[in-house]
């Protein structure tokens, strides 16, 4: 539905400093501010994934703030993004949401410099969020090259969480394993801008990740094998796909791309579903050169991402993901 609504826009005005626009889908937009540095914008909202507000405002922003670690940029501003039915939501619950969309920002030191309220039917509440970047180090979606490793930041399985939040179903050690996830800011994405060997990079987010990843294959011209036992998966996440609870938008993001997709025979319902699953500040996904892989995997491990791992690589050929 995304692409036809862009599809649809009238095409804008060649801009020399426009240096990443939607022509990609990429993360964020940059535009040149002089010879060697950029200006990163992104935004992202949305409604409750669960019941606690402050917990709903510091997954909000840590999403928001994703998007401009996935193009390699240091946030530096934020305007906050709230839209509330303001006679069903206490004055007390939105000062929670906001509260812990603050606290985030603070611990990527990215004041909050104002925003935008409005009342509305359902809760809303995300970031815009402003950063910079320099020219010669800003990572895009676009750029894999064959034989490329594939390193994947975190473990799936947010959206299957969320869902069951919502249903009464996620367990309290569940739960906190959700919180640990989707709090945790992808601001290592900073380090990796600082590598060349590192050919393309996004986060993974709602369309999953087999959504963002053709999205990356069909922008660099290549394919992509991935190791189903490689990918990293939460543990709950894990359970609940088991278990038979799924989320609507997996469905959508497989109907997207399923035609670029080979899978292997006989692959369990549930883990096909955990491909498409839709994540809520996801984790990095990173094409890098395969004799880099190990020393960039370090590096996710050593910053407290300890889930990270190889996943497979890039392939020659059409833009087709095959896991085995």
């Amino acid at each position: 539905m995304l692409r036809e609504l862009l599809a649809a826009l009238p095409k804008p005005d060649h801009n020399a400093e426009l240096l990443v626009g939607n022509d990609t889908g990429d993360d964020a937009a940059i535009y040149r501010i002089d010879d060697n540095r950029a200006l990163v914008a992104t935004t992202d909202f949305f409604m409750p994934v669960v019941d606690d507000p402050f917990d709903y405002g510091r997954i909000a922003a840590t999403n928001a703030l994703s998007d401009v670690y996935a193009v390699g940029g240091r946030p530096v501003l934020a305007l906050a993004i709230c839209g509330m039915p303001i006679d069903k939501v206490s004055t007390e619950t939105i000062q929670q949401i906001l509260a812990g969309g603050v606290t985030v920002c603070k611990d990527a030191g990215v004041p909050v410099a104002g925003g935008h309220s409005i009342d509305t039917l359902e809760p809303i509440y995300g970031l815009a969020v402003i950063g910079l970047v320099e020219i010669d180090k800003i990572k895009r979606n676009v750029g894999a090259r064959p034989g490329d490793a594939l390193i994947l930041g975190k473990g799936l399985g947010t959206g299957f969480m969320s869902n069951a939040v919502k249903s009464g179903i996620l367990s309290d050690a569940g739960y906190a394993e959700l919180i640990a996830a989707t709090t945790r800011l992808n601001d290592i994405g900073m380090a990796l801008a600082e590598r060349d060997d590192i050919h393309a990079m996004t986060d993974v987010t709602g369309f999953g990740l087999l959504g963002h990843l053709s999205e990356v294959c069909q922008g660099s011209g290549v394919g992509a094998r991935l190791d189903l036992s490689a990918i990293p998966m939460l543990a709950a996440g894990r359970e609940l796909a088991q278990s038979g609870v799924n989320t609507g938008a997996a469905g959508r993001n497989r109907a997207a791309v399923h035609n670029a997709v080979v899978l292997p025979d006989g692959l369990p319902d549930w883990c096909d579903n955990m491909l498409y699953d839709p994540q809520t500040a996801g984790p990095l996904l990173v094409a890098c050169e395969a004799q880099g892989a190990a020393e960039i995997l370090a590096m996710f491990h050593a910053q407290g991402f300890d889930a990270a791992a190889i996943i497979g690589h890039c392939s020659a050929g059409d833009p087709v993901i095959t896991v085995g």
